[in-house]
């Protein structure tokens, strides 16, 4: 016998959709696209309780992600069988679908034909879920598994030629779908999210910036008090939008600090210290520790490796730094959601792409206690909350540059000699940027340095020398990305540039992977 669903106490919070993750690989554009609606959207783990889900009242709906597993399979991800008695709304979407169906008694078998891509579905009942669309419109399907007999009191609301897409049990108020929504490929994929979250759910769009930036504010001086605050200072968009904001929220206990690590691109300390001395009125001081950094990085080829030396070394100098800050016990990062989802598995079942510094490169031991208020926002929302901070459009529309720095540029073993040729060259990609007016129209753009060597002629002598590949992508959110479709006399202007003007380098390629399967970075 379920449990009843206690009686939930009138919270003070903003209606949210809860997101089990099942492992999916695109369940952050299952976020995104609820946001983009307007409300809050929150992932948490398949094994979340039924009493952690019924306590909350700013729960208006749940939704099952997708998954690589099959729930045929004896290690197959579970969930609380009580949760279905909370009486709020729950969408099943691809493995949640077959989890929902599996678990309330339907048959979910391998299937003969899998379906994977584009396929047209075709609505065979109207129900509220599927109001204001066509009865046919292409879906992206990607599953082995259907379902082949619904639960009871479930009925078909659309199929395709291979299976049952849609369905649902409309009294109930829950809905299994086996495409995928929140992919673009999906035709009509957020008139299904919307009709589910503000129709079905009834959630109150309130997941704006007003609300952002007044919750980010309260819970500041709500976790830091009269406390000092450190904030690590990078130059980049987010650690940028933060000093704002944190100044804003607490004053002169702020105190930022730029490191130079030797691992920025060229005059890069320069001319962001002139930027922060510009436009910024606190008080930001500059820790010279080049010789630090590329000690701790000597002999080391891993990325990982990189990456975890980086962020120990920044701790351990932001403690070292602490002493001439009074009792500080903060220390603030503009760590933002991919960080955390690429850094480690989302509470569910995914999987670490890599450590970025300041999340899983992190020791275990630290004197601070980390303040972090864009870690659940994306890249897109730190901007537009910028915008509204008044922060120079020329910080808020820089590309994004890895905490890391130039060390997950250089592939292999990071030497002053390799920055510094790593250092010309990208400084001459991102110059033909601005000149070719092309700058603004990608998303991020950077060259690596390969570690290795190819034969070339120059000046009719042979040359074994290093190559660079170039990299520049166009996205949104940065959890996916496509690669930037650059003229290619624009690209071979800056690779005859790079091979003429940058000592050591006579060969440059074009990097024309998206995300997935690459991620942005090399490394």
């Amino acid at each position: 016998m379920r449990p009843a669903a206690p009686k939930r106490p009138s919270e003070p919070k903003p209606d949210k959709i809860v997101i089990l993750d099942f492992g999916s690989q695109t369940i952050q554009l299952i976020a995104r696209r609820i946001r983009e609606l307007g409300v809050y959207s929150e992932i948490l783990s398949h094994k979340t309780s039924f009493d952690q889900l019924a306590k909350d009242a700013s729960v208006k709906g749940i939704i099952l992600s997708g998954g690589p597993d099959s729930v045929l399979g004896s290690n197959a991800p579970d969930m609380d069988d009580a949760i279905f008695s909370l009486g709020i709304p729950i969408l099943g979407i691809c493995y949640g679908m077959q989890l929902i169906h599996h678990k309330l008694g339907g048959i979910v078998s391998n299937a003969a034909s899998a379906e994977y891509g584009k396929a047209r579905l075709r609505l065979v009942k109207s129900s509220p879920f599927s109001n204001g669309m066509n009865t046919e419109q292409t879906v992206w399907m990607s599953h082995g598994d259907h379902v082949t007999q619904l639960a009871e009191g479930f009925v078909i609301l659309g199929e395709t030629a291979e299976s049952i897409a849609l369905s649902g049990d409309l009294s109930r108020r829950i809905y299994t779908m086996q495409f995928h929504p929140e992919v673009t490929q999906t035709e009509a994929g957020k008139i299904f999210l919307s009709n589910f979250v503000l129709d079905i759910c009834q959630a109150k769009p309130s997941w704006n910036l007003d609300f952002i930036l007044e919750e980010a504010i309260r819970k500041i001086r709500q976790e830091v008090g009269s406390n000092k605050v450190m904030l690590a200072l990078s130059g980049g968009v987010d650690s940028s939008v933060l000093a704002v904001l944190l100044h804003q929220a607490i004053g002169d206990n702020l105190r930022c600090f730029y490191v130079n690590t030797g691992l920025m691109r060229k005059a890069e300390t320069k001319s962001v210290m002139e930027r922060y001395r510009q436009n910024y009125h606190m008080d930001i001081r500059c820790i010279e520790a080049e010789d630090r950094f590329l000690s701790a990085l000597k002999g080391l080829t891993d990325p990982e490796a990189k990456r975890k030396a980086i962020g120990c070394e920044f701790i351990r100098l932001f403690e070292a730094a602490k002493a001439e800050f009074g009792d500080c016990r903060y220390l603030a990062q503009g760590t933002i959601y991919p960080d955390v989802i690429e850094s480690q598995t989302t509470q569910g079942q995914g999987q670490t792409i890599k450590s970025h510094h300041n999340v899983g490169g992190l020791p275990d031991q630290m004197a601070f206690t980390l303040v972090e208020p864009f870690r659940k926002l994306f890249k897109d929302e730190v901007r537009a909350l910028g915008e509204r901070l008044g922060v120079p459009k020329e910080i808020i529309h820089r590309h994004p540059f890895p905490g890391p720095g130039l060390a997950i540029r250089v592939i292999g073993e990071v030497t002053k000699d390799r920055l510094d040729t790593l250092r010309e060259a990208d400084d001459i990609f991102i110059q033909a940027l601005h000149e070719f007016s092309l700058y603004d129209q990608v998303s991020q753009a950077f060259v690596v340095l390969l570690p290795v060597k190819t034969v070339g002629v120059m000046g009719d002598q042979r040359t074994y020398q290093e190559v660079i590949a170039i990299r520049s992508v166009d996205t949104i959110d940065f959890m996916s990305a496509t690669f930037s479709k650059l003229p290619w006399d624009f690209i071979e202007t800056v690779a005859n540039r790079i091979v003429n003007q940058v000592r050591g380098v006579n060969r440059v390629v074009y990097d024309v992977t998206s995300k997935p399967p690459g991620t942005i970075e090399w490394e």
